[in-house]
């Protein structure tokens, strides 16, 4: 991903600007003090994918500069507090970090924010159809129109709100074969589609299916990832 460091503040810029090059998946396009170059050059150009952004700078700070596009980037807020998280989230930002930022938290949100990458290129993935054989016919269905899938020894059961499937296929086959950035495992036995969560409990999720809610196990190994892959705002 290019990426852009947006901050007043020399030394925190001098330190991400490191951590960023020790990144294989970073490539730093610049650094800017002041929010109104940083605005022109994404003007400019449209190959940034991330941000790392200040909030307190002067003549526009951080909100009022991702308010003024209108198609942000990726978003990691860089701030001296964590004061502005809650609005922080509200913009829809991939994470928020506090300074002075450590090189194990600088990952943790780059394996973040890569996951919301590879999902956003796998959108188009997920409106892909395929072909599903029902008794003698072939039945054509939209990957993202299937919303959890569960394994039955050498077969496995596509939900959607209409109907089900059963098809020979294993779970490790199918969930290589599923977009990741639409898809996640979260059981042994279940692979989810996680626009249709509604709720998340200490052990099971529920989903919903044309309005009524369905309560999928979470694995304890499963229950991190699960997690990790979403926007969680929490303090």
């Amino acid at each position: 991903m290019n990426c852009i460091i947006i901050d007043d503040d020399n030394l925190s810029c001098k330190v991400i600007g490191e951590f960023v090059r020790k990144s294989a998946s970073l490539t730093l396009i610049g650094t800017y003090s002041d929010s109104i170059e940083a605005r022109n050059i994404l003007t400019k150009r449209h190959d940034i994918d991330l941000l790392f952004l200040d909030i307190e700078m002067p003549e526009m700070n951080g909100f009022e500069f991702i308010g003024s596009l209108d198609n942000p980037p990726n978003i990691i807020i860089i701030s001296s507090g964590e004061n502005y998280a809650a609005k922080a989230f509200d913009f829809n930002v991939v994470d928020y970090l506090v300074k002075p930022v450590s090189y194990s938290r600088f990952c943790k949100a780059i394996d973040k924010t890569m996951r919301y990458y590879s999902r956003k290129e796998s959108t188009s993935t997920g409106d892909k159809e395929i072909f599903i054989k029902k008794g003698s016919s072939l039945v054509k269905l939209k990957i993202n129109d299937i919303i959890y899938i569960e394994a039955l020894e050498n077969y496995v059961t596509l939900t959607t709100n209409e109907d089900k499937y059963t098809i020979h296929f294993t779970m490790k086959a199918i969930e290589d074969y599923l977009p990741p950035g639409v898809f996640i495992r979260v059981h042994r036995s279940y692979i989810i589609n996680k626009s249709n969560i509604q709720t998340i409990k200490e052990n099971s999720l529920d989903l919903n299916i044309g309005g009524t809610l369905k309560s999928i196990p979470v694995g304890k190994s499963f229950r991190d990832s699960l997690l990790n892959d979403i926007n969680v705002m929490a303090r």
